[in-house]
């Protein structure tokens, strides 16, 4: 299995990952699957050399997981704040690779001057929640029934965790 940073090729695979947790789970709340065209848009704020990271997971040729780094907000005050997300294929969880994945990122993000890194995480999610804890990310919050997907209300726990940040 190769950890490597993600390319636009990747795209299909990623939205595939993405769009059977908009199906079959409500860690997504869209309604509908994403469409690739969408996800190009989506993949143009990754760079290795920027906070907004995106790494992949392949075996095989298949990509068996991601784990990426996001704007958390669009405005200035929050250019040192990014948002983490981490999505295994089905068949990959249980494995360790989530593990694997957000080491790589994380180690990445302690490169460029990010100083927290959040996490929203649908409940009930155990497995995600342990996941971050082990990384050192500590519960903020609750956001409770924020969010409605299958005329079920859903909740999100929020996570952050800080990095060492070294100003010149």
């Amino acid at each position: 299995m190769e950890i490597r940073f993600g390319k636009r090729s990747d795209i299909g695979q990623i939205t595939d990952i993405f769009n059977y947790y908009i199906e079959q789970t409500n860690a997504r709340f869209e309604s509908a699957p994403l469409p690739d065209e969408d996800r190009q848009a989506w993949f143009s704020q990754f760079a290795g050399d920027s906070k907004h990271q995106i790494f992949v997971a392949v075996e095989n040729g298949k990509i068996l997981g991601f784990a990426c780094s996001q704007p958390y907000r669009a405005t200035p005050a929050f250019e040192d704040t990014v948002e983490a997300t981490i999505y295994l294929a089905p068949e990959a969880r249980g494995k360790g690779l989530g593990s694997i994945l957000y080491s790589k990122l994380l180690e990445a993000l302690g490169n460029q001057g990010v100083h927290r890194v959040l996490s929203g995480v649908a409940l009930p999610n155990d497995a995600s929640l342990a996941l971050h804890k082990r990384f050192g990310f500590r519960e903020v919050g609750v956001f409770q029934e924020y969010a409605k997907k299958n005329d079920q209300y859903v909740s999100s726990m929020w996570l952050e965790k800080a990095l060492d940040v070294e100003f010149p």
